[in-house]
């Protein structure tokens, strides 16, 4: 009985043990297999993860990527980046006074920088707001006391009056009324004559008007170019010039009377010379010349100190080789001496009495070039063409002055010296 129950017994522990090892046998594959499911989902969330991160990481370099970059220029002639707009910078303008310059851009403001600032780090500006529009073009009067706009959608003239306050800042009010919308094509050029008399329009068909200050037409020009290109007052503001499809240059006068009263508006001179169309062209300070550039791939330097009332013609002076394009500008130095010609994003300078490229400067703007010229006093080359103006300094100017008065030292040595061996009585 007792051998009968340890066998029982025996048997029953042997069972047990069998199933304890088949249970822990179990337990430790079904360990195993959760262990390799977690590692297959750890390893799967790796995956996903380092691939959204990468995803990610793709994206914000794409955001870097598509996002623009800021348009970086450097020459060793560059005085100063005047920036401020917050959009692409339309047209430049220096007063007569010599202490501003004015800028309009797309952002509905004109700014007003001092010129003294140029050399200076740092370049503060005042800011005059367009209500409801943006100004595509800007001129200063000729007391500097105030500018006219052209409107971008109002298609007109509006007039700022700038006026200083008690603390030294300026501010500046709106003419109660804009002038009478006229033209029926787009604006080329506005300007006011440095007499005060009259106020020029231009637009690329073949119109130029003439205003008095209160916005009256006082005459129409039909410039009978096909298209015009440019147009402008000259700096004595007496001439009204304009390029445009044909191969000249067209001048007229703007008469007044003794008594200040207008008269008349008279054909005086053309520029001809040019085998092609001419893109644009400036005057001299004293508008004793005038320079031209043209589709021919020269830009021509003239003589326009002539009585075209007794019939003299302009006379050509020089005539250079240079790169242009639709949309080109030149500007020429107030005394005469330098030739400035932009084609697309580049700028070239000139001596004007030799000919000799100067100086280039390539991708000044990350934009075609919309406006290039010299300040009055000669010392700067500004021009435009995206949110920065950029200012030069007119290094080819400074050399042609030193080689004239080296000329003239020269001169006036070999008369001394002729004076000094001629025998004495």
């Amino acid at each position: 009985m007792e051998i009968a129950a340890l066998a029982a017994l025996t048997l029953l522990l042997g069972a047990l043990v069998i199933l304890v090892a088949l249970a822990v046998g179990r337990r430790k594959e079904e360990i195993r297999e959760e262990t390799e499911q977690a590692a297959e989902f750890a390893a799967e969330a790796s995956a996903v993860k380092g691939s959204q991160s990468k995803k990610q990481k793709q994206e914000k370099q794409r955001g870097r990527k598509d996002k623009p970059t800021q348009h970086t220029f450097s020459h060793p002639l560059l005085a100063a980046s005047l920036k401020g707009h917050s959009g692409n910078v339309t047209c430049l303008d220096f007063s007569s006074n010599g202490k501003y310059l004015a800028s309009c851009a797309d952002d509905r403001t004109v700014r007003i920088w001092s010129t003294k600032d140029f050399l200076d780090r740092e370049h503060k500006c005042l800011r005059a707001n367009v209500e409801l529009d943006h100004a595509t073009l800007v001129r200063f009067s000729p007391d500097s006391r105030a500018f006219i706009t052209w409107l971008a959608n109002g298609d007109c003239i509006r007039i700022f009056k700038m006026t200083k306050k008690d603390d030294g800042s300026m501010s500046f009010k709106a003419a109660p009324e804009d002038f009478p919308q006229k033209h029926k094509a787009t604006i080329l050029n506005i300007g006011i004559a440095e007499t005060g008399k009259f106020i020029m329009s231009a637009s690329t068909d073949t119109c130029i008007n003439i205003w008095d200050l209160k916005g009256e037409v006082l005459a129409s020009i039909n410039t009978n170019q096909i298209t015009n290109s440019y147009a402008a007052i000259s700096p004595c503001g007496r001439f009204v010039a304009s390029c445009g499809f044909t191969p000249d240059v067209k001048v007229w006068e703007v008469c007044f009377g003794k008594g200040g009263d207008f008269r008349e508006v008279v054909r005086a001179f053309d520029l001809k010379g040019h085998s092609a169309g001419v893109h644009a062209f400036a005057f001299s300070n004293d508008s004793r010349r005038m320079v031209s550039v043209s589709k021919d791939g020269t830009w021509k330097l003239w003589n326009t100190d002539v009585e075209y009332k007794k019939q003299q013609d302009p006379y050509l002076l020089k005539t250079v080789p240079c790169s242009s394009s639709e949309g080109s500008r030149v500007a020429l130095s107030p005394d005469g001496r330098v030739v400035a010609v932009s084609d697309g994003c580049n700028v070239a300078m000139y001596d004007a009495a030799s000919g000799k490229l100067e100086e280039e400067m390539h991708g000044v703007h990350s934009m075609e070039i919309t406006d290039l010229r010299f300040d009055i006093n000669g010392r700067f080359l500004v021009c435009s063409g995206d949110k920065a103006i950029r200012v030069f300094h007119n290094a080819p100017g400074y050399r042609a002055a030193i080689k004239d008065m080296q000329d003239m030292l020269r001169k006036a040595q070999s008369a001394l010296d002729a004076v000094l061996a001629a025998p004495s009585n």
